[in-house]
């Protein structure tokens, strides 16, 4: 199969390519960095988590009809 030469990339999708697979090269450890990790890795999760176990069980969304309550007690 032959090429095509009338294919011509935006040189500014090419840079932001070759920007995205040399990323790892360029972070830093900053103060915004390690505070957005620790809230992303660490905080969220945990809140969910919490959440998910305070709520287990109480709420049944199945099997309801029109007035019917979702709590279960």
């Amino acid at each position: 199969m032959a090429e095509s030469k009338s294919l011509v990339l935006d040189p500014a999708i090419q840079k932001y390519y070759e920007l995205n697979q040399t990323r790892f090269r360029y972070f830093r450890w900053t103060p915004r960095t390690a505070w957005l990790t620790l809230v992303y890795v660490g905080i969220i999760p945990a809140a969910l988590t919490y959440v998910a176990y305070k709520t287990d069980g109480k709420y049944e969304l199945r099997g309801k009809r029109r007035g019917d309550t979702i709590r279960e007690f």
